[in-house]
């Protein structure tokens, strides 16, 4: 008797970009790889439970009932395997899979960059998903609600546009939530190069997972060529130009036909920024969502240079494979993305700007594959962001510029126990405290131990690389008048006795040996930011109304003109 495996994965059928993105006619369809499950009828699953509530028409549409795991034609127990273009377009069903398997795709990309399970940011394992919340041009993640909402729309043609339907959004507002489950802390009133990070850092994950499916590889990099070769590209569509041009600018306006308001603008608007370092003192980049894209801008044209660089490697011929030149595309856009989830681990718990990231970016890259000399993915990244004006926040060594310094020596690890130390956040509190001098702790603040998370990450060698991160924050809480003994200066015009709450914290990597390979601090007394941090919060009116700046949302609030809504909001 033969004994049956039960499959890791199951296939369902998604649509692999925003449907008016069509070639010859027919929308770009791809089947993902999702963590196998038995789904109960919504999809609901383990993580993700699907409920398909309209509260615009008070209409609950009737779940589906999945067939058990490897039963359908293609032995996935896919039931929109073959099905036509307009039965994905009408079906509120396969509305339903196509959100679920791609908030589970997104979820497992970032389990497997982290190399743990990586929970939502509520009180709660599942989050609900509704792919038809409401009749407006809109899709928002909300922590209070423990949900990803949908809306939909009619579009300049007349046909009703899903926004459920775009794997950017979908994308784009998971990403928004995973986010905010491993640092809970970037929500916070803080710099506004940390509210741009969350929506800069939800369109890069959006993007990059796109681009990691080779279906929209093929499809865009010669879109307009005159007699398109199906097994040939010619060089000249090579160049970083030419891939910027097809790639981003080509995606930007197509998405920007029927979602203006909600991406595409802000998309198009990314990828047309070239490289300057005056961006980031540009007052007109003070707003979250503009200083986001500079973020969005130096990542995507890093992808575009690599991926260029690497196919000017194969030859000096004047066609190239296109399978090839795919293949090269997806996997540059697949390792980029495993790596910029992967530096959550090693950047600051609060008060995160840019320079802090893209260092967080290198000194993780660098630990889990320390030989960079393939694709130069470090470099290009540093230089990129460089000549965008984001340097990076530690000087590093001429060998790697630009990565963490290792922490100071002398710190004391007697009487702590390690084993206890991977599960028990008193036993790593007790270790920070006896340390406190050495980690350069403010002590005179509230100390707390904020997230302990094991990890085993594997490299693109097969390298296995255990990990303990801790994350731990500092408050202070001062009057406006005390802030001098902290050299601190207040911003001009702040009473004196202003109640001021000042946001410190650090982040610990344990190598598994239980030792401090590094010390990633943004300290609560640091004058230069918390100088800067206070300024922009006074000026911005935090303090004379803080329910307003209750998790950023005001700033997340844009209006955006479009030809079918006066006003239209997004959330996070």
């Amino acid at each position: 008797m033969t004994a049956t495996t039960t499959p890791r994965t199951r296939t369902l059928t998604i649509i692999a970009q925003d449907p008016s993105v069509r070639v010859k006619g027919k929308i770009l369809r791809a089947q993902v790889e999702v963590p196998a499950e038995e789904l109960a009828p919504g999809p609901w699953g383990y993580r993700v439970h699907v409920v398909d509530y309209d509260s615009s028409t008070l209409n609950l549409y009737r779940p589906m009932k999945y067939p058990p795991i490897g039963s359908s034609e293609n032995g996935d127990g896919d039931p929109f395997f073959k099905a036509s273009d307009a039965k994905l377009l009408s079906d509120p069903n396969f509305h339903a899979q196509n959100v679920y398997a791609i908030v589970m795709r997104i979820l497992a990309r970032f389990e497997f960059a982290l190399g743990r399970r990586v929970s939502w940011g509520f009180y709660g394992h599942q989050i609900k998903v509704a792919p038809h919340a409401f009749a407006d041009a809109n899709a928002f993640y909300s922590e209070n609600d423990q949900a990803l909402m949908f809306g939909y729309f009619p579009g300049m043609s007349g046909r009703m546009v899903f926004c459920c339907l775009s794997h950017d959004i979908v994308a784009h507002e998971t990403a928004h939530a995973l986010l905010d489950g491993l640092r809970t802390r970037y929500t916070d009133p803080s710099s506004p190069e940390q509210a741009a990070f969350h929506e800069g850092f939800a369109d890069v994950v959006a993007l990059l997972s796109v681009f990691a499916l080779p279906k929209i590889v093929e499809t865009i990099i010669d879109l307009n060529a005159p007699g398109k070769n199906s097994s040939r590209i010619a060089r000249k569509y090579t160049t970083v130009e030419a891939l910027r041009k097809s790639m981003l600018l080509g995606l930007a306006k197509e998405m920007g036909q029927e979602l203006p308001a909600i991406r595409g603008d802000v998309l198009r608007r990314s990828v047309k920024l070239e490289p300057s370092r005056t961006y980031i003192k540009d007052p007109e980049f003070i707003e979250p969502h503009r200083r986001g894209e500079i973020f969005v801008a130096a990542v995507m044209n890093s992808f575009v240079e690599v991926w260029a660089r690497r196919l000017k490697a194969l030859g000096t011929t004047r066609y190239l494979d296109r399978e090839r030149v795919v293949e090269e595309g997806a996997m540059i856009a697949d390792y980029l993305l495993t790596m910029v989830i992967r530096a959550l681990d090693y950047a600051p718990p609060v008060n995160l700007e840019f320079c802090d990231f893209l260092s967080a970016v290198l000194t993780s890259d660098r630990e889990i594959n320390p030989n960079d000399s393939r694709y130069h993915f470090r470099d290009i990244l540093r230089e990129t962001f460089v000549s965008y004006g984001i340097d990076p926040a530690s000087e590093g060594t001429e060998e790697d510029p630009g990565i963490w310094a290792p922490p100071e020596a002398g710190l004391n690890y007697d009487l702590v126990h390690f084993e206890s130390m991977q599960r028990d956040r008193d036993e790593v509190f007790r270790f920070i405290w006896q340390n406190r001098k050495v980690l350069n702790l403010y002590e005179d603040s509230y100390t707390r131990v904020l997230s302990l998370r094991p990890c085993l990450r594997i490299g693109p060698d097969g390298f296995a690389l255990r990990e303990t991160v801790v994350e731990y924050m500092q408050i202070v809480n001062v009057f406006a008048d005390e802030l001098d003994r902290l050299k601190i200066t207040a911003p001009e015009g702040m009473p004196a006795k202003q109640k001021l709450m000042l946001y410190g914290g650090g982040t610990l990597i344990f190598d598994e040996y239980g030792r401090v390979k590094y010390h990633i601090t943004n300290r609560v007394d640091h004058p230069e930011r918390q100088t800067q941090r206070l300024k922009y919060l006074w000026e911005y009116g935090y303090y004379n109304d803080p329910r307003s700046f209750k998790n950023f949302a005001n700033l997340h609030r844009k209006k955006r003109a479009a030809p079918f809504a006066d006003s239209i909001r997004q959330e996070w």
